[in-house]
């Protein structure tokens, strides 16, 4: 099974930030069950933190994380659910980016290592969302 790994994971690990640590701990666990990917936006996220791209392919090979391409399909699913949102009343009009990762993670991938501001659960009906266990 296929796992995607948002940016906030990542960034939260490879910065060294106060939850780092258990985001780390949660995907050495889920790494050891699935492979962990990250779509193409999110590797371009992750791009603009880092000098070069070879040192950003060293960093996730050494989380574990792979690549895995978005299909035209996802992106459609993303667009429609982007609408939807817009449609409902939802405020925030460049969210395209975190549609195309929930829709990766949807269709592409059997679940989201995420720290998820709500809109993923509403808007992404079954998208299985994974967090390390609040203490």
């Amino acid at each position: 099974m296929r796992l995607g790994v948002d940016s906030s994971v990542a960034l939260a690990i490879l910065k060294d930030e106060s939850d780092g640590a258990s985001w780390l701990d949660l995907l050495i666990t889920l790494r050891a069950g699935h492979a962990l990917v990250v779509c193409d936006v999110t590797y371009a996220e992750l791009s603009a933190v880092f000098s070069s791209e070879r040192l950003l392919q060293e960093k996730l090979s050494a989380l574990g994380i792979g690549f895995d391409s978005v299909h035209p399909a996802t992106a459609f699913l993303a667009g429609q659910i982007f609408a939807a949102y817009r449609q409902a009343g939802g405020p925030r009009q460049n969210l395209i980016p975190d549609f195309m990762i929930g829709a990766h993670a949807l269709k592409q991938a059997n679940g989201l290592v995420t720290a998820d501001r709500g809109y993923l659960r509403q808007y992404f009906r079954g998208l299985k969302i994974l967090q390390p266990a609040k203490p």
